[in-house]
């Protein structure tokens, strides 16, 4: 049993993959509709070979072995093909029967086949992606001697000798196309013959005719046989809108013509008359009437469909229109007193003469040509609206619109306080009223954009905390203006010191632009003629001297 499902795994693996493949080949159709013969294909595969039965049969050496097989086929054309197949088995068990074995008797055993078969092939090539085949081989099989294990007590013996004997296969299999290049060969069944002698065991027999059954499967490579790349041909007609009497002209652009080859040209429309034998025509509308006609062209290098080739394209012609116009103003906001400049397009479908004339709302326009001026002097700020006419030579009648805005004077731009770098007294608690290296580089900062602004004034509010009196802010400012003046020579009158509330040690720097205004609220002024801090001490000082 075990033989049997052995050789129809290939055929359990084919029957579940058929309806994928075939699923696959519908929703990813051939990608041209001629037909694809490479002229070598070379097939690697797994193969099995094995008897038609599990039972196992006088004289056949070929009971159940796997290996593998190759081919090479070559294609004369689409139908026939030449096929030399070679292929390799190998055997791990034995079954013997006969004298000396009760019941028949399974061994391990070391055994190798090969074929090598020839003979020609016909495939049935369609432009889908399946590829049916059939082939009659014929050749020789080589099968040299199995090695037993165990064989009649004996602890190796030489079961089947080496033979050589005429082989013929039969069949046919099927191979699914995934690219130009490569196949998919899910199965290939045949009908193997064989002719090796009855009596096996080293002593001449009469050849007789083994019936045994090859299936295989594996991947197919294609070289050669490029497609032939079909004439393509495209028109385009200009203009594709007319008018009765204009002249349409349709061109004609071929692509992969062969330049060995003589084209011709031929052009059929359902309206008017066509008349060129190249790659332009030209169609007379004259008397036709208003609707939509189709000029299709052709093109024939050859008898092959591939070598042929058509295109349509389609002109409308429309009954005599008025004219169009489109307006547009630029710039399409002014300031009071500023002139803006309107454009008038208009169209005529005919190619008729044109007269243009403007009127507006407010302000006043002059102009008589495709542009106007319009002058908004005195015109308070709003929306002015521009009316564009044109007029043809038969007295038909376009007008478009378009809006000039005169916008009101920008209000004046009001400078901005904005806030600079803090100072905190936080770090020396002995003196936390004096600047540190670390406030004086936030004030270094300060007096840098003091000096990029020189109508600018600075504003510094002191800070004090809870348990501090308003005076500790008021020093503070002192110290973060004495700094500045000392070291860094900015104006004190430039310097608006301020306390603040009891938020924290710390002192607020306020950039100040000329034009800004500085809210005060919540903040005292600090007395500007007060001595700066210390000052009072060096004085008693030296008059102590």
């Amino acid at each position: 049993m075990k033989s049997y499902a052995r050789i129809l795994a290939p055929l359990a693996v084919a029957a579940f993959l058929a309806p994928a493949l075939s699923l696959f080949a519908q929703s990813t159709p051939a990608t041209s509709n001629e037909i694809v013969t490479p002229k070598v294909e070379v097939f690697l595969g797994y193969s099995r070979l094995g008897t038609f039965s599990n039972d196992p049969v006088d004289g056949n050496r070929i009971v159940g072995m796997n290996g593998g097989s190759a081919s090479v086929a070559y294609n004369f054309n689409r139908w026939i093909g030449l096929v030399a197949d070679i292929g390799g088995y190998d055997d791990t068990q034995l079954v013997l029967t006969g004298s000396g074995a009760n019941e028949p008797l399974t061994v391990n055993s070391s055994g190798r086949a090969y074929t090598y078969l020839f003979g020609p092939r016909l495939s049935y090539r369609n432009t889908s992606r399946f590829t049916p085949f059939a082939q009659v081989l014929v050749g020789g099989i080589h099968a040299r001697e199995v090695d037993a294990s165990d064989c009649l007590g004996t602890p190796d013996c030489i079961a089947l000798p080496t033979q050589d004997a005429f082989a013929g296969a039969i069949g046919g299999g099927l191979d699914f196309r995934l690219s130009r290049h490569l196949s998919l060969r899910p199965v290939q069944a045949e009908y193997l013959m064989t002719r090796f002698a009855v009596d096996a065991y080293g002593s001449p027999g009469t050849a007789t005719t083994q019936n045994d059954l090859r299936l295989s499967s594996g991947i197919v490579f294609a070289f050669g046989g490029k497609p032939p790349v079909p004439v393509a041909l495209t028109c385009s007609i200009q203009p594709a809108t007319s008018y009765p009497g204009d002249l349409v002209t349709v061109t004609a652009v071929p692509t992969n013509l062969n330049p060995k080859h003589h084209a011709t040209y031929t052009w059929a429309t359902t309206g008017g008359t066509a008349a060129g034998t190249e790659t332009t025509a030209a169609i007379s509308t004259k008397d036709l009437a208003p609707g939509t006609y189709t000029v299709t062209g052709h093109v024939v290098e050859g008898k092959h469909p591939y070598e042929q080739a058509e295109c349509t394209s389609s002109f409308t012609v429309q009954p005599f229109e008025p004219p169009t116009i489109s307006c547009s103003s630029n710039p399409s906001t002014v300031q009071p007193g500023d002139p803006a400049t309107i454009t008038a397009q208009g169209v005529s479908p005919q190619n008729r003469s044109l007269t243009y004339s403007y009127s507006a709302t407010a302000g006043t326009i002059s102009g008589n040509t495709s542009t106007a001026a319009l002058n908004t002097s005195s015109t308070p700020p709003g929306p002015i609206t521009v009316t564009c006419t044109v007029v043809d030579d038969l007295g038909k009648t376009a007008m478009n619109t378009t809006t000039v805005t005169v916008s009101a004077p920008p209000a004046p731009v009001v400078p901005l306080t904005h806030d600079l770098c803090a100072v905190s007294f936080d770090r020396d608690h002995r003196r936390p009223d004096r600047v540190d290296n670390e406030a004086k580089g936030c004030l270094d900062n300060i007096a840098l954009d003091l000096q990029r602004e020189p109508n600018s004034h600075l504003v510094v509010v002191g800070n004090y905390a809870t348990d501090e009196q308003p005076e500790s802010g008021a020093r503070r400012t002192l110290n973060v203006r004495q700094y500045l003046v000392n070291e860094k020579g900015i104006d004190p009158s430039r310097i608006d010191i301020r306390v603040g509330t009891g938020t924290g040690r710390t002192a607020s720097d306020i950039l100040v632009p000329e034009g800004a205004t500085f809210d005060n609220t919540g903040t005292t002024p600090v007395d500007a003629t007060l001595p700066l801090p210390g000052e009072a001490h060096r004085k008693s000082h030296h008059k102590a001297k």
